[in-house]
């Protein structure tokens, strides 16, 4: 009893400083640490396809078992860090009736209730992580999962930041349906549906930040990010890809001027801000540098389930210790699929906090 006490009164006391603190017009979105969480949206693969395709690839299933609770509950904890990811569905229906219900019943089992709304048949994009294989989400679709945040953040107005990043999915894996292309329509799917959602009041968009410069980088580098105490109640968009598919979304928007998503571009590139650096124990001192030099970045403390299983904080260390402003994780919370007490919080019991000078 007293534990749990002294925990909660170490949670308000931080929570009061973290106010106070954030106050000073000295405070900027970059001063701040924060803890998320990796593919936000994802449901664990129910036991018996889990269990059919962990004899088929052991090593590969190890690394899917893990899942989160909704994204609502995870802001409720202090996380302000999500993960999407989206597939292209333009016409709807594409990704109904997942393979995987028929091999849990090929086991003699029933599935559990999936889609009965059939939400997938609407025309848009879809958020789940693999297709047939790892299907189940909290939100089937992407706009309802905007939504479900949206109406988080009216109903905490006062929050702090909370960068999204997305993943666009197009993978082909075997024995599974091939999805559609996420071309030049589908990237423009994503702002238009992100702002079907969001006005641009509870944006921070890359014309925002880019201000009177000519390119975003100039901004950030000269001046750096809008000081905190601007952005209450807002979300960063981040496209989490590869160099083609950014230029594709830079296409006819130079320096992302007229787009709502930030994008992983290196530094040096106009439109480069925000970096996504996996890696905080290989990459240390380049995170440390960019962060040095007014860049965001995001990192990951665990990966593919090996440090829970492990109970290894190495990563997590250096993921603090980097500057990284954005820290991702699958165990804000221990896992419940196998037996492991890891979990990634900061040392007073929160998931944000200012960085130390």
């Amino acid at each position: 009893m007293f534990k749990k006490n002294y925990q909660l009164v170490m949670k308000i006391i931080f929570v009061l400083l973290f106010l106070v603190g954030c106050k000073s017009k000295n405070v900027y979105l970059n001063d701040i640490q924060v803890i998320g969480s990796h593919n936000s949206y994802k449901i664990p693969i129910e036991k018996p396809l889990y269990d059919y395709l962990e004899k088929i690839d052991t090593k590969r299933m190890k690394g899917l078992q893990y899942g989160h609770i909704s994204l609502s509950k995870q802001l409720d904890l202090g996380l302000r860090n999500l993960e999407l990811d989206v597939f292209y569905d333009p016409q709807g229906g594409y990704f109904s009736n997942p393979k995987g219900l028929d091999i849990v019943k090929l086991t003699g089992q029933e599935p559990l209730p999936y889609d009965s709304e059939e939400k997938l048949k609407l025309p848009g994009l879809k958020m789940f992580h693999i297709q047939d294989i790892d299907f189940r989400s909290h939100h089937l679709l992407f706009t309802e999962g905007l939504e479900a945040l949206k109406k988080w953040s009216d109903l905490h107005p006062d929050h702090y930041p909370i960068s999204i990043l997305i993943n666009t999915k197009d993978q082909k894996v075997d024995q599974t349906r091939t999805p559609l292309p996420f071309d030049k329509n589908a990237l423009n799917s994503l702002d238009e549906e992100i702002k079907s959602v969001f006005s641009h009041s509870k944006l921070i968009m890359p014309d925002d930040v880019r201000r009177n410069f000519k390119t975003l980088e100039e901004a950030i580098l000269k001046i750096g990010w809008p000081e905190l105490n601007t952005l209450k109640g807002k979300f960063l968009f981040v496209l989490d890809e590869k160099e083609e598919r950014i230029n594709s979304y830079l296409d006819g928007h130079p320096s992302l001027k007229g787009r709502v998503l930030f994008v992983n571009s290196k530094e040096g590139n106009p439109e480069a801000a925000f970096r996504i650096i996996n890696d905080p124990i290989q990459n240390f001192n380049y995170i440390k540098e960019l962060v040095s030099k007014g860049y965001m970045v995001r990192t990951r403390a665990d990966a593919g389930t090996k440090e829970a299983r492990n109970s290894s904080y190495l990563r997590f260390e250096k993921a603090k210790a980097s500057g990284a402003q954005v820290i991702s994780t699958d165990y804000y919370i221990p896992s419940t699929l196998f037996k492991s007490d890891f979990k990634v919080i900061f040392n007073d019991g929160s998931y944000e906090r200012i960085k130390k000078n």
